[in-house]
């Protein structure tokens, strides 16, 4: 997801998407494990999702909390 698409998005929202894409990330390891996953580049792409999710949430409560 773009930086741009989750900077619409409201805080609730975006610590929606993350709990998602953590459980995403967490079955994808699972799958790596068992040999199961085909694409092992979706792991990286979703941790950097949580990264970037992560880092616009505390840019709008940073935000929020300056006067």
């Amino acid at each position: 997801m773009k930086a741009t698409e989750l900077r619409t998005m409201d805080a609730e929202a975006i610590q929606a998407k993350v709990r998602e894409w953590e459980e995403q990330e967490f079955r994808q390891r699972c799958e790596k494990k068992v040999g199961t996953l085909e694409n092992t580049n979706q792991i990286r792409e979703t941790r950097r999702n949580i990264a970037r999710a992560l880092t616009i949430l505390r840019e709008k409560t940073h935000a929020a909390s300056q006067p």
